[in-house]
């Protein structure tokens, strides 16, 4: 009999070649699944950004159920001694990402706020800091939860939460004037400096009037409110070298022109080198979610009509968009 050899394990490891048609198969495995990933996860942030939109907008309406007026896009006590004398803007300078956190189920924080001390008081710095998602786009790009709210030339005041959505003042710039009363000369939209919009002020229709639109990192917005010193400045000076920075109200509320030192000259949304800080946007796939004052969220394409963007903007002047 033939002695039996030992037993040979028959297994063998991959060959080079072997491995790099596996990496290779794996390289366009990756190739053709991570879009399709990006892009679900970009309709998954859409979607949030659109029911965030629609919790904001029955807050409203709720708001306005309560008070019989929706929320003033700011308040300022306009004869107070501590006015600016440039835009009469004063304490106490909530807005109205503040005035409508019990309707957003933050009630828990709506009751740290010292709404009688002004919003910048150093009682309120610790609440303000907060960034309830419902304020939050989560399609934008690397944003802090806070933003520094500084002086033109950068000088500190405050520390305030973040928001990416900002309410619209018309089509006029409501901070360009320095009135105690800016309803009927400024208040083309249902958000301004103390603004006591109705229903039935929006003649327009809710459903043509823009309430709430979205707004990116490219400059600074809240939902606390206004500082009398502050300025919305672009966070990338050089990437908008034609942008300067803007009034104390555009950390939170925008308009779509044209102004009244810029007759004619309509902001379309997303206008990707100048006036970012008073605008809506930027955008990116071809457009941004917008909130009409019927609670209705709906798509706006960057370039949509001037001429409708301008009406959509518009709560009482009788410029009826039509179809778009």
């Amino acid at each position: 009999m033939r002695p039996r050899r030992p037993h040979r394990d028959l297994a063998r490891g991959f060959t080079l070649i072997e491995l790099l048609v596996v990496i290779a198969i794996i390289a366009v495995l990756m190739g053709i699944l991570l879009p399709a990933v990006q892009k679900v996860r970009e309709a998954a942030a859409k979607t949030q950004s659109q029911n965030n939109l629609k919790q904001i907008g029955l807050a409203l309406h709720n708001y306005h159920d309560a008070h019989h007026r929706f929320p003033p896009g700011y308040a300022a006590d306009t004869h107070s001694a501590a006015a600016d004398p440039t835009s009469l803007d004063a304490p106490p300078g909530w807005g109205w990402g503040a005035l409508i956190l019990p309707f957003v189920e933050q009630d828990a924080l709506y009751k740290q706020l010292r709404l009688d001390l002004p919003a910048w008081d150093a009682a309120n710095a610790a609440a303000v800091k907060n960034a309830p998602k419902v304020f939050q786009n989560p399609a934008a790009p690397n944003a802090s939860p806070t933003v520094q709210v500084t002086t033109d030339t950068g000088a500190a005041l405050a520390e305030w939460g973040r928001s990416h959505y900002v309410v619209n003042n018309g089509q006029d710039e409501s901070w360009g004037y320095t009135r105690h009363d800016l309803s009927g000369i400024a208040g083309t939209g249902p958000f301004y400096r103390n603004s006591k919009t109705r229903t039935a002020d929006v003649t327009d229709g809710l459903s043509s009037t823009v309430f709430v639109g979205e707004h990116t990192t490219v400059s600074d917005k809240t939902w606390v409110g206004v500082h009398p010193a502050a300025a919305s400045c672009p966070v990338d000076a050089a990437r908008f070298p034609f942008t300067a920075c803007d009034g104390p109200a555009t950390l939170v509320m925008c308009h779509s022109g044209p102004a009244a030192h810029e007759p004619g000259v309509v902001h379309p949304p997303s206008f990707p080198t100048c006036h970012v800080c008073q605008m809506y946007g930027p955008w990116s796939a071809g457009g941004g979610n917008v909130l009409f004052g019927d609670g209705g969220v709906r798509f706006v394409p960057t370039r949509i009509n001037l001429t409708t963007w301008a009406a959509l903007s518009s709560m009482n002047m009788g410029d009826l968009p039509g179809e778009w």
